[in-house]
């Protein structure tokens, strides 16, 4: 998997090398998760596209390079002595999320384990 086609992906311009770090960073946790949850060991080419789609959630969800999460998104409002509620934030709104919404196409390369 590489870094310049991820960048591509997300319209990140390809000379803008600020970011590559993180994203290296999550293309080798999309692959990890992959080879995790299937328990395989090397990545098949029928999930290359699988695994540059999590890296893609991932980077547009989980404010990767930031020193902080990002706080969810204001739910309420009030003036009369300040007030301020949020939604669930991002880690628990996004938590689980990357692999429900690729299991159908994990589920083909997964292979059992017993232990």
């Amino acid at each position: 998997m590489d870094v310049q086609k991820l960048k591509g992906l997300l319209g990140i311009p390809e000379e803008d090398d600020s970011r590559d770090p993180q994203l290296a960073f999550i293309l080798e946790d999309a692959r990890e998760t992959i080879l995790n949850y299937c328990n395989i060991e090397e990545l098949p080419e029928g999930l290359v596209n699988t695994a540059y789609r999590m890296a893609m959630d991932l980077f547009r969800n989980e404010n990767v390079g930031q020193a902080e999460a990002a706080a969810g998104s204001v739910s309420s409002l009030s003036e009369g002595d300040t007030s301020v509620s949020f939604h669930q934030s991002v880690d628990e709104a996004f938590k689980d999320t990357i692999l429900k919404d690729y299991r159908p196409s994990l589920n083909r390369y997964r292979k059992a384990v017993f232990r």
